[in-house]
């Protein structure tokens, strides 16, 4: 199984920045379209970008485009996402996923892997 793994996650500053990563571990399949998820307690898992399988076809939520931008490097078959002039809103569990097909999906129900999140939190 393909096994997701975040990092890069943090405590920043509104107005700050960070980098995160997803690496792919175990079997792994460079095809793979990718995105990434984010969820805080008591709400729904929210989408918050999404790329092709060979990078170049992006998608992003209205509430991070022009200060997220997501990336990938199918030889490291890492995913990232560089996060600027964050929010508080922006506190949440981030979350990578991937799935068997091409084309990047804002739909958490069309993926078919998940990594278990790393924590981004933001200070005002």
């Amino acid at each position: 199984q393909v096994q997701l793994v975040e990092s890069g996650g943090g405590l920043v500053q509104a107005g700050g920045s960070l980098r995160l990563s997803c690496a792919a571990s175990g079997r792994t399949f460079s095809r793979y379209a990718k995105g990434w998820f984010r969820q805080v307690p008591g709400k729904e898992r929210e989408f918050v970008a999404a790329i092709n399988w060979i990078g170049g076809i992006t998608y992003y939520a209205d509430s991070v485009e022009g200060r997220f931008t997501i990336s990938r490097d199918n030889a490291k078959d890492t995913v990232y996402l560089q996060m600027d002039s964050l929010k508080p809103e922006d506190t949440a569990v981030y979350y990578c996923a991937a799935e068997q097909r091409t084309g990047p999906s804002r739909t958490p129900g069309r993926y078919d892997y998940w990594g278990r999140g790393t924590q981004v939190t933001v200070s005002s």
